[in-house]
């Protein structure tokens, strides 16, 4: 799933011959970071309501990382620097992207059982 959200996100720069879609890309690469820092590698601490600098502060970076996968294409369809189809195809590529983490998400809770 992983590998057909970035072969759209390839496909919307290729098809138009603009490659400045690509920066949503960047914000697929930030996503887990937070996980990956403040979490330990585990996705527990997103859904758990204990609080801390940290913790809130990873929470935050990834709902930021989030919205700006999301308002990026947005932003650049806004400017006239991408086409509509672009937009859509970037937005296509998302929600697949989205998918893949949840069943990640959900694979891993599985596996802590």
């Amino acid at each position: 799933m992983f590998s057909a959200s970035i072969l759209l996100q390839i496909l919307a720069c290729a098809i138009y011959n603009n490659w400045w879609p690509m920066l949503s890309a960047l914000m697929y690469v930030l996503v887990p970071m937070p996980c990956l820092f403040f979490g330990g590698g585990s996705t527990q601490f997103l859904t758990s309501r204990d609080g801390g600098g940290w913790i809130d502060a990873a929470k935050f970076l990834t709902g930021a990382s989030a919205v700006g996968s999301m308002a990026i294409p947005i932003i650049l369809r806004h400017a006239q620097m991408i086409q509509t189809g672009a937009m859509l195809i970037e937005f296509t590529s998302f929600f697949i992207f989205v998918c893949t983490v949840m069943c990640f998400h959900r694979a891993s809770l599985e596996d802590e059982w």
